[in-house]
């Protein structure tokens, strides 16, 4: 069953800096990020940080993340993965996304809330932009979310709601992967251009086939607030 949660407001992209934070729960994550979306060649928002539109003018995403290391307050997060879908209706950097949350159902009623909070942006730090450009969540859901890599190829499967699979995008050299380093972008510093065998959503009403399209892996270092 799905957790309505409430529409994010808009908040400061720093909100460290902010005297509010006191007595909000320290979070961190470590681990990996995976992302497909309906571009046709590599997503733009990476190198240009939201303010090139997509190549569809749109976008649409699911993503995995794997917690390797991970905690809210005192509750341990490390071993659960969370997918996501995205919608954003044209520059990310204007905001006005949705979003929703799939949640492991394995995670503890504490951890179960402290990912909420953190994939809603409440938790604020490296994902409080989510409460800043986010207007609708959708939703959040218990499920079994499962990520599992197999050589180069790393797979996200969430029942029948998300089934996809991405691969990194060889380079020139044998064995050397594309990868875009020292940016800006918020997920992480180097973003590992990959591109979908597989990238089916069937959840909230959306019905979308990303095969072939734009992907990305990304090793994470998340904390807040």
């Amino acid at each position: 069953m799905a957790t309505r949660l409430d529409a994010p407001r808009i908040d400061s992209r720093h909100p460290s800096a902010d005297r509010s934070d006191q007595g909000l729960v320290p979070w961190a994550i470590r681990g990996e990020l995976i992302l497909n979306c309906n571009c046709t060649v590599f997503c733009p928002c990476v190198v240009s940080l939201g303010k090139h539109a997509p190549t569809e003018g749109y976008c649409q995403a699911w993503a995995g993340i794997r917690i390797d290391e991970g905690h809210y307050g005192a509750e341990d997060l490390s071993g659960l993965n969370v997918g996501l879908i995205l919608e954003i209706p044209g520059l990310m950097a204007r905001g006005n996304w949705k979003a929703a949350a799939f949640i492991d159902d394995r995670a503890s009623h504490r951890a179960h809330h402290g990912l909420i909070q953190i994939f809603s942006g409440k938790a604020r730090g490296t994902t409080g932009l989510f409460k800043l450009l986010v207007s609708e969540f959708l939703g959040a859901e218990r499920a079994p979310v499962e990520f599992t890599t197999d050589g180069k190829a790393r797979r996200l499967v969430v029942g029948k709601k998300i089934q996809g699979e991405v691969v990194p995008v060889q380079g020139k050299d044998p064995g050397r992967d594309i990868v875009a380093v020292n940016t800006n972008y918020w997920m992480g510093p180097d973003i590992t251009v990959a591109t979908a065998t597989r990238g089916r959503v069937r959840a909230f009403g959306r019905v979308w086939d990303f095969d072939g399209r734009s992907a990305e892996i990304c090793q994470i270092d998340w904390s807040g607030p």
